[in-house]
């Protein structure tokens, strides 16, 4: 299970963009990297080909998970997530206020 999901509020700690808010929009958990709205946005020149014109195109690039912080819903506070098992549910839990994130169950 990975610690961050889509829909999940973020603050980006690291680089140009830092210290924006924003939602988290895709999760690459193979190259350990998120998709964040509105963040690490480039411009991208391209050629005009059938099924696009020419022109300078706006790209979001994915940003690795170390330059980001989760936002607890319950408490407003930046976080680090942690995984706290009941049986078959394996909640994400904020580790400062100890408040469940989410509910997944364990497939087995």
């Amino acid at each position: 299970m990975f610690k961050y999901k889509t829909g999940d509020e973020v603050i980006i700690t690291a680089g140009r963009d830092k210290g924006k808010k924003s939602k988290i929009e895709r999760v690459l958990p193979k190259e350990n990297k998120v998709i964040v709205t509105g963040v690490n946005l480039y411009k991208r020149h391209r050629k005009a080909t059938r099924a696009q014109a020419a022109g300078i195109y706006e790209v979001i690039r994915p940003i690795n998970v170390a330059n980001i912080a989760l936002i607890c819903p319950k408490c407003s506070k930046t976080t680090r997530i942690g995984f706290q098992i009941d049986g078959k549910l394996k909640n994400r839990i904020c580790k400062k206020c100890k408040g469940r994130l989410n509910i997944k169950k364990i497939e087995s």
